[in-house]
């Protein structure tokens, strides 16, 4: 089980541990892909190029970036998961990573919840 807050800007937050540094990640509801990471982490997980992305965002925009394999550490285990870098110093966590999960936010009592389900 991973635990996380509700963070001051109303974002369900946890920390995940990446190459012995602690990063803090967004869980985005909104967003129905694997991870997306800072660029910092390119060279430390070491991606695997997949192919260009496109991504339909709000208001009709279209986003094109290149997408990645890496093996990502979460919840105790290594799992493969598809990922975009990004500028910036936080990692997004989509649904489809947490398709084993049961997550639960809080918000009143800014907690989170992310169990997984056998």
């Amino acid at each position: 089980m991973i635990g996380g807050h509700v963070n001051d800007l109303g974002e369900p937050v946890v920390v995940v541990t990446v190459d012995a540094v602690d990063w803090v990640a967004v869980i985005d509801t909104g967003f129905n892909g694997d991870l997306e990471l800072p660029d910092a982490l390119f060279v430390p997980l070491n991606p695997t190029f997949w192919g260009p992305s496109r991504w339909y965002l709000a208001a009709g925009q279209v986003s094109r970036e290149p997408l990645y394999i890496v093996q990502f550490p979460f919840d105790g285990q290594t799992v493969r998961a598809e990922a975009t870098f990004v500028s910036g110093d936080q990692i997004l966590i989509g649904t489809n990573l947490l398709h084993r999960h049961r997550l639960e936010i809080n918000f009143p009592a800014r907690t989170v919840h992310l169990e997984r389900v056998p």
